[in-house]
């Protein structure tokens, strides 16, 4: 996690740090069983491809949560996630694995973010942002829009 981001470190159109992801279909698996989503379309590339979509695809769920961390790294541990949303534009596909432990080369998401508005209501200090999920060719796949509550300085 980051350093503390206090409200007045922060100004109108920065970027937040980029957050690279990397999904893998053993990673899908894992996710299949953490959060309950069995489909077939995010781990069996034989069904996959009767579906029409090719090949396995990135859980939505996951790549939300990757948007999450993205903010909560960025706000730090004072921080509050007041307000979350993204919508899922594309399909992603994850990397298929050489071996137990090591995937194959592939694609690199990238979660990113940008400062869109600071006001403060009394003493609550909010921060307005776009984020997004790009995938390697830098295409969003994903946007979103965050508010947080960051602590003041004052």
């Amino acid at each position: 996690m980051a350093k503390q981001l206090y409200w007045e470190d922060v100004k109108e159109s920065d970027e937040i740090t980029p957050l690279p992801k990397i999904a893998t279909t053993r990673m899908l698996v894992k996710w299949a069983g953490a959060s309950g989503d069995f489909n077939p379309l995010h781990y069996d590339g034989t069904f996959a491809a009767t579906q029409g979509v090719g090949k396995p695809i990135v859980h939505g769920a996951l790549k939300r949560q990757w948007l999450i961390q993205l903010m909560t790294d960025w706000m730090g541990k004072e921080g509050i996630l007041k307000k979350f949303s993204c919508r899922y534009r594309a399909m992603d596909h994850p990397r298929a694995m050489k071996t137990m432990f090591e995937e194959t080369d592939g694609e690199t998401w990238w979660c990113k973010g940008k400062v869109t508005k600071k006001h403060a209501e009394g003493d609550v200090h909010y921060v307005d942002c776009d984020i997004w999920l790009e995938n390697g060719k830098g295409e969003v796949t994903t946007p979103g829009s965050a508010t947080v509550i960051l602590p003041s300085k004052g």
